[in-house]
């Protein structure tokens, strides 16, 4: 008998040689039928993978990001049959699940496919799904799978770096493919399917080698599930932080500037320095202080700070000076920077924490494929800040970060979040600097922190930074799409590295303890991101103008004038559309620009001193009108309703 953990904790005792699935159908039949993939202590398996030892079973329905993958895998290998099918004579490669679907590369060679094939692959895949061909892994010896790839260079490449003893074979159908496993029970699952897109992709990833055709596709086990997902691409497209920062009149991007490099206009210069004033005004209250830093510094600073040996083959090169052997670099992290500071005077205990903030501008060398509007860019503003403390204030004092960030969330809206537990890779320790001790003390206070404040949390391990674990907050926008927006960090290894110390009560030299934060994580990303979730819709207290002054006619400026003046006494940003145009074309385009209130005015306002509102988006509804004091209470209660107060 073997005996079975589930995740809920209890142990079940099975004869060895049970499988996921019957291991399933014991708990229910019910629950057995929507069991669509598995893992076993921590590698997936499929569901008649016999199991022989002790050990943690995960069983997967299509509502587990393990069930999805599965099931997106299993249905890259049904397109790839049909791709093999229509296109005889191609040379498949790797066809992984990817966030929302999956992916083939394949070489077309002198073949070609277009958008007007994507209907016929599609309709071929369900066909080929209805038959319920089941999916079976099979070992199969190095020599023989050598030999089947004979005329496929790619997966000859691929079974070469393998071990013997460790190549199977996935089978369905008519159809066999190199895999490692993890597919869904049979094809008869998949009920809906649709080729997204297809682009050039170099083998590996490599310019070097050739470029592939990558075929994009995602899969359901529903029609209304598919049409409920391009419904929400449609939207996403329409929240497009790029189409809509263009619209806003919020940034651009020049080819003579360069690529990656955003240039913010007045508008979205003057949204990120309310974001700023916003974050510096509560960082004040938390005791931190703002410093300022270059944006290069000498290349041994990255050599000391560890960040030149993990990430100099992607920073830009090193400029060379005048003087000989002399090399800086463009900034990609603020954190050595901040050491120094800590470094220029001597501290003791009694001085500890030090908290310093800057919005410090860092820059990286991306790749311009990877490029994505103001998500992935080559410079970019972190709202970094760095606390040194001893080790006793660790834990007050990665909590008040905690807070803080709360705060950041819950003044944008972001209320749906789960706390990311980042850790090392349990079995790859290489790419970590720092020793055992100091990583497990380090790890233990986020663990302790998250749970004392009562964190929805999951654990991941591998997604460390190289010098430290982290806490990041994962954020699930309007269209339940999610993000890393903030991070918490907490280092032994960089105050090692720099050197950094305080006198302790023993009148003896300790080490502090150094904690990284960025709530906004970068000012450009945060901002797209918010863009996304809000579809411009900005929180009153953000919104670069909060009204815009409509008057009917050129008679009744002056009185507009008035209503400016007045509002800006009230510090309500608004402006005044005084062009030739109608009343009706400025309504449109102030909607366009997602302006909150339309404040039209004409002879009847004139003569009673009031203004007629109009809000954005309620087209139809009417409009109401009230004196400018019950315009700038109804303002001001928006704004205190969403725009929290700060605590410490």
């Amino acid at each position: 008998m073997i005996k079975i953990t589930l995740p809920d904790g209890s142990v079940k005792e099975f004869a060895s040689g049970v499988t996921p699935m019957d291991v399933a159908k014991s708990i229910s039949e019910g629950f057995a039928r929507n069991v669509i993939s598995a893992s076993f202590d921590g590698t997936t398996v499929e569901t008649t993978t016999p199991l022989t030892t002790d050990g943690s079973l995960i069983l997967y329905t299509w509502n587990d990001e393990g069930g999805k993958k599965a099931f997106w895998h299993s249905t890259s290998h049904v397109m790839a049959q049909v791709l093999e099918e229509m296109y005889p004579g191609i040379k498949l490669t790797l066809g992984p699940a990817i966030s929302n679907g999956f992916y083939y590369d394949v070489d077309f060679e002198d073949q070609k496919i277009t958008d007007a094939d994507f209907k016929k692959i599609e309709d071929r895949v369900l066909e080929i799904a209805r038959g319920k061909h089941e999916f079976k892994l099979r070992p199969v010896s190095k020599a023989d799978a050598l030999e089947l790839y004979k005329d496929n260079v790619y997966k000859t490449e691929l079974i070469t770096n393998l071990e013997d003893g460790t190549i199977t074979f996935c089978d369905h159908d008519t159809f066999t493919d190199l895999c490692r496993g993890g597919h869904i029970p049979n094809t008869g699952i998949i009920k809906a399917m649709k080729i997204m897109s297809v682009a050039g992709a170099y083998w590996r990833g490599d310019e070097k080698n050739k470029q592939l055709t990558r075929v994009y596709g995602t899969s359901f086990p529903k029609q209304k599930d598919l049409t409920e997902y391009l419904l929400l691409l449609e939207e996403a497209k329409r929240r497009d932080h790029r189409k809509l920062g263009k619209e806003l009149e919020l940034f651009a991007f020049s080819q003579k500037v360069g690529a990656g490099l955003p240039l913010w206009l007045p508008k979205g210069a003057a949204l990120r320095d309310r974001l700023e004033q916003f974050l510096k005004k509560a960082q004040k209250k938390a005791g931190y202080e703002q410093v300022i830093t270059p944006h290069i510094g000498q290349k041994e600073l990255y050599v000391t700070s560890g960040h030149y040996a993990k990430y100099g083959a992607d920073s830009f090169q090193p400029i060379s000076t005048p003087a000989e052997g002399e090399e800086f670099l463009l900034k990609p992290m603020n954190c050595p920077h901040h050491c120094e500071i800590y470094n220029v005077r001597p501290w003791s205990y009694k001085d500890l924490p030090k908290r310093y903030a800057e919005f410090g501008t860092v820059y990286r060398y991306e790749q311009s494929g990877e490029l994505h509007g103001l998500t992935r860019v080559r410079g970019f503003t972190q709202d970094d800040a760095h606390i040194f403390c001893t080790p006793e204030q660790l834990d007050e004092e990665f909590k008040k970060v905690i807070d803080l960030v709360l705060y950041v969330f819950g003044s944008l809206g972001f209320e749906n979040f789960t706390a990311q537990i980042s850790l090392r890779d349990k079995e790859n320790r290489d790419k970590y600097i720092g020793s055992d001790e100091n990583w497990e003390k380090a790890e233990n206070a986020i663990i302790n922190a998250a749970a004392d404040k009562g964190l929805k949390t999951v654990v991941e391990y591998g997604e460390a930074a190289f010098y430290g674990p982290k806490l990041d907050f994962m954020v699930k926008d309007a269209l339940g799409r999610q993000w890393q927006l903030g991070t918490i960090q907490v280092d032994y290894n960089l105050p090692e590295r720099f050197d950094l110390t305080y006198k302790g009560s023993d009148n003896e030299l300790h080490r502090p303890v150094m904690i990284h934060r960025a709530p906004f994580g970068s000012m450009e990303r945060f901002i797209a991101i918010l863009l996304e979730h809000t579809a411009g819709n900005f929180p009153l207290w953000l919104m670069p103008e909060q009204a815009i002054i409509l008057s009917l006619s050129e008679k009744y400026e002056i009185y507009a004038k008035k209503v400016l003046d007045l509002l800006e006494n009230h510090e309500i940003r608004a402006l005044i559309d005084n062009r030739n145009e109608t009343i009706g074309k400025k309504i449109r385009d102030a909607e366009m620009q997602k302006t909150p209130f339309m404040l039209i005015v004409g002879e009847e306002e004139e003569k009673n001193g009031t203004i007629s509102i109009r809000r954005h988006g309620q087209e139809g509804k009417g409009n109401i009108s009230v004196t400018i004091e019950e315009f700038v209470a109804i303002v001001n209660e928006e704004i205190n309703k969403t725009l929290k107060v700060f605590t410490v």
